[in-house]
């Protein structure tokens, strides 16, 4: 699972010409869903972007969390965060969760991020063509990604 976080002073979603959310200074988060990614995945990176300390205290430091300044959260799902662009031009997302695995995942990631912030997460429409709009805090842009377990089978 991979989110690309950026601290915003404001991000927003129009979807088909209407505004779909929004949000005022935060964290704008774009997920991408791998094939093989499960709840536990999900679990780890929703406590990581709840608490990743990127905003300023009083001396100006990299001290605060999203939850700590009363922060929002704007998810985007976003499964070009896994286009492999090794080989060629055009990029392969075969990595990348298809709908009928990622959007159930997508829901869980929402409300663990919602139960870690304590008041609900604005959000995308999923699976929709998506027009993403933002004012980048710093800038501070994270890549956060957690590898899915994978089983090692050990004899017979």
């Amino acid at each position: 699972m991979i989110a690309l976080v950026q601290r915003v002073l404001e991000a927003s979603v129009t979807v088909d010409n209407t505004t779909v959310d929004s949000i005022d200074r935060g964290l704008l988060v774009f997920l991408g869903i791998h094939s093989n990614d499960t709840t536990a995945e999900a679990d780890w990176l929703a406590r990581k972007c709840a608490r990743l300390r990127i905003f300023a205290d009083g001396a100006g430091q990299m001290n605060l969390s999203v939850k700590d300044i009363n922060g929002k959260i704007l998810l985007i799902s976003q499964f070009t965060l896994y286009g492999n662009t090794k080989k060629g031009h055009r990029p392969s997302f075969v990595e990348a969760a298809r709908p009928e695995i990622a959007e159930p995942l997508y829901e869980y990631f929402k409300g663990r991020l919602s139960d870690e912030l304590g008041h609900t997460v604005a959000s995308g429409s999923f699976g929709a063509s998506m027009q993403v709009s933002l004012v980048n805090d710093g800038p501070v842009t994270l890549w956060i990604k957690r590898e899915p377990r994978t089983l090692i089978k050990i004899g017979g």
